[in-house]
């Protein structure tokens, strides 16, 4: 079966040290993350947590707490990481990225997910698309949470999707 990588936002929000929102191990997942990009080739797409403008229901008390992140999608804040140059990317202001755009992309392909945070849009992208009848695979080496309890805390509850959810390493990704 085809499979589609879908990067989850690899953003300087979530890399940089000084951001609230920053994501301890997000440098020891890019290693990974580049293999799986050269491996997968063009069957790759990038995906960005951005700001609604303006918020609505609870996502006005969500941005009241995190007010730094009211910032336009061309926001430094918001932009994929150096180390990666993503022709395109698929925006969304929800956690989640399982949306007509990435469905579109995917097609009936399966999707394998890498990126941050696991415990909180890795995870709810992984759900979403599994619901709508996608084969996921999320690559644990190259996932990391808000601390190594709760990206762990993610995985165990991914697990609990199977057969819909498989998690994997890098390295049985690759070799399939």
């Amino acid at each position: 079966m085809k499979r589609i990588l879908a990067v989850i936002d690899l953003q300087n929000v979530f890399a940089d040290p000084a951001s609230p929102w920053f994501t301890p191990r997000f440098a020891e997942v890019l290693p990974p993350i580049h293999r799986l990009v050269t491996a997968f080739g063009n069957d790759v797409v990038f995906t960005r947590f951005i700001a609604p403008s303006p918020p609505e229901g609870a996502w006005r008390r969500y941005y009241e707490q995190w007010p730094f992140a009211l910032q336009p999608p061309d926001a430094p804040l918001y932009q994929v990481v150096d180390a990666f140059e993503p022709e395109s990317t698929v925006d969304g202001t929800t956690f989640g990225k399982w949306n007509p755009r990435l469905a579109t992309r995917v097609g009936g392909a399966g999707l394998v997910l890498a990126g941050v945070s696991t415990d909180c849009c890795v995870l709810s992208t992984a759900l979403a698309a599994a619901d709508a009848g996608v084969a996921v695979t999320v690559v644990s080496d190259a996932c990391a949470g808000a601390d190594d309890e709760s990206h762990t805390k993610a995985l165990d509850i991914m697990r609990l999707y199977a057969p819909l959810v498989q998690v994997a390493t890098t390295e049985e990704v690759l070799a399939k």
